[in-house]
């Protein structure tokens, strides 16, 4: 896939444009069928997004992503794009939808089709919608492909629904409405090695401060560490028992590994929220926790 932050003349693509952040099931669904059609039409797919989310700009807050923006990179590219543009909000942020379509869509790409979500806006204040390119496909020649709301248990998919399940721990109904498993990578710092004196030695990872925040507790994980796969038990939070911080880390007990990796980069999937975070009487106490926690996983 090849990704460019700058527009230029690529004509005859299909689109698929979008914030896409999780690439979640809805998603998947837009981006599968802009590449659908570009095979079938032999011609090469394209998603235009942007680098940062629109709330950025009109905010000067950015959102708590689902995913970094290697990752969201990562994850279209394996639906088989063929380019990627991630463009820089500010620059188009003025432009109505009338305008974006015509001088940055059309005149760039002149699409032979553009799929959307069903609820897409683009332009200033809104302006263009879903029926404006519906309006405009006959003025501009392209086909235009509206992907209707995709659910889970009678629950429309989003981004939204998906950050509040996450922010409430509830890992399992997010990783089915992303249709894979919310993850955090980074490299692994020393700690205090408690964990190593009471026989549960863990890899310490600064926790990413653009991802949503997870609920503060015990998490069954998969870690895939050089290319292999560990079942592991992490602890998200300020370790009360043994520190009383204020400054949350990710703790990754990896299951049936005992290497020192300081320094390496590690990737941690999250399965389901075992239990909230506490303090406990003892380290004691705590140990018995943990052994509690490894052995559900």
């Amino acid at each position: 896939m090849e990704i460019s932050e700058n527009l230029s003349e690529n004509k005859g693509l299909s689109l698929a444009l979008g914030f896409f952040d999780g690439v979640h099931k809805g998603h998947k669904a837009v981006i599968k069928s802009a590449v659908d059609f570009a095979h079938v039409n032999g011609t090469k797919s394209a998603v235009v997004t942007f680098k940062d989310h629109p709330c950025c700009f009109f905010y000067g807050v950015c959102p708590k992503y689902i995913l970094s923006r290697e990752d969201r990179i990562k994850y279209i590219e394996e639906l088989g794009v063929d380019y990627l543009y991630m463009l820089d909000f500010e620059n188009v942020s003025k432009l109505s939808g009338n305008d974006y379509i015509e001088n940055i869509i059309v005149k760039h790409f002149a699409p032979k089709s553009i799929t959307t979500g069903f609820n897409h806006f683009f332009g200033c204040k809104k302006s263009g919608d879903t029926e404006l390119l519906e309006r405009n496909k006959t003025v501009f020649e392209y086909e235009y492909f509206k992907i209707p709301p995709q659910k889970l248990d009678n629950q429309v998919i989003s981004s939204t629904a998906i950050r509040n399940f996450l922010s409430h721990g509830e890992i399992e109904k997010a990783n089915r409405m992303l249709l894979h498993d919310f993850s955090v990578s980074g490299t692994v710092i020393e700690g205090n090695k408690i964990g190593r004196k009471i026989g549960f030695r863990t890899a310490n990872l600064n926790y990413p401060p653009e991802l949503i925040d997870l609920p503060f507790g015990a998490y069954h994980t998969e870690v895939i560490y050089r290319n292999n796969l560990y079942k592991g038990v992490a602890n998200f939070g300020v370790k009360p028992t043994v520190s009383g911080g204020n400054i949350p880390v990710l703790e990754v007990h990896i299951l049936d590994f005992n290497e020192d990796i300081y320094g390496q980069k590690l990737r941690v999937y999250f399965k389901k929220m075992l239990r909230k975070e506490k303090k406990f009487l003892s380290v004691e106490e705590l140990k018995k926790q943990i052994a509690i926690d490894c052995k559900s996983c």
